[in-house]
């Protein structure tokens, strides 16, 4: 397996930063659900800079619970968690009347097309595969929340 870094977490390309512009305020919130520290810190940190609101939680039990609270916009989702796992916490999500719209992106180390596939059959909207380009990241934010495209 892969050791995590900084480095490795977002591949990039040399134009890439200069595409994206300024970030823009949508005032939309964003939940970040992953019992990794420093992948939240990483996610947080340029959602907060793009001008998104963002929860966290470090557990999918914490997760389902904070998405019943403040009902964001959009949930970032990792799969593999101590406890509930994110396919279980994305299932229990969508059977939860109150909840069970908020869009869901899986956000998983291995890009396989099993976890894909299930992740989209129990009711994810996206899928992201680290590592994720900048650019393909709020790519597929925008899209799933209609927002107007970062980069113009």
């Amino acid at each position: 397996m892969k050791r995590f870094s900084f480095k490795n977490f977002f591949s990039r390309t040399s134009s890439e930063r200069r595409k994206r512009g300024r970030a823009q305020r949508y005032n939309a919130t964003i939940l970040i659900v992953d019992d990794s520290r420093t992948v939240v810190h990483v996610l947080k940190t340029l959602l907060v800079k793009a001008g998104f609101k963002a929860l966290t939680a470090m557990t999918g039990e914490q997760g389902i619970s904070m998405a019943k609270i403040h009902k964001p916009d959009l949930i970032l989702m990792d799969l593999v968690m101590p406890g509930i796992n994110g396919f279980q916490a994305t299932r229990m999500i969508r059977q939860d009347p109150l909840i069970k719209d908020i869009p869901i992106v899986i956000i998983s180390g291995n890009e396989q097309a099993a976890e894909k596939f299930w992740g989209i059959r129990i009711g994810a909207n996206g899928f992201l595969a680290k590592p994720i380009t900048r650019e393909k990241f709020f790519e597929t934010i925008d899209e799933i929340l209609n927002l107007e495209s970062i980069a113009s």
